[in-house]
């Protein structure tokens, strides 16, 4: 199944919004972007690191094709324990002085 530009999946007819992304190059083309690209762009620094420690649970897996990814989401999901969410949390400071540390560019997390 092909997918869409992300935001073909979201009506934005009436709508104000601010696009923010991390600037890898699979966010900032023109595809991903659409052709009318937000005025409301949020500066953000070269493929910055992500700060989501459930993306950082789950970013093992490599789905090949939505059903593949639905799966990974769902197991994934039932497979958190509370030991494995607290020490997601517990690393956050350690995660978030990196980032500072850095200026806000990538880091070894």
């Amino acid at each position: 199944m092909r997918m869409g530009s992300p935001l073909s999946l979201v009506p934005l007819k009436h709508l104000e919004w601010l696009f923010q992304h991390n600037n890898d190059p699979k966010h900032t083309s023109k595809q991903s972007l659409g052709s009318k690209p937000s005025k409301l762009m949020l500066e953000w620094p070269d493929q910055s690191p992500n700060l989501n420690p459930i993306k950082n649970a789950v970013s093992v897996a490599k789905p090949k094709n939505v059903n593949e990814l639905w799966n990974v989401v769902k197991e994934s999901w039932s497979g958190i324990t509370a030991k494995r969410c607290h020490t997601l949390v517990d690393s956050m400071p350690h995660i978030c002085e990196a980032v500072i540390k850095n200026c806000g560019h990538t880091t070894k997390y």
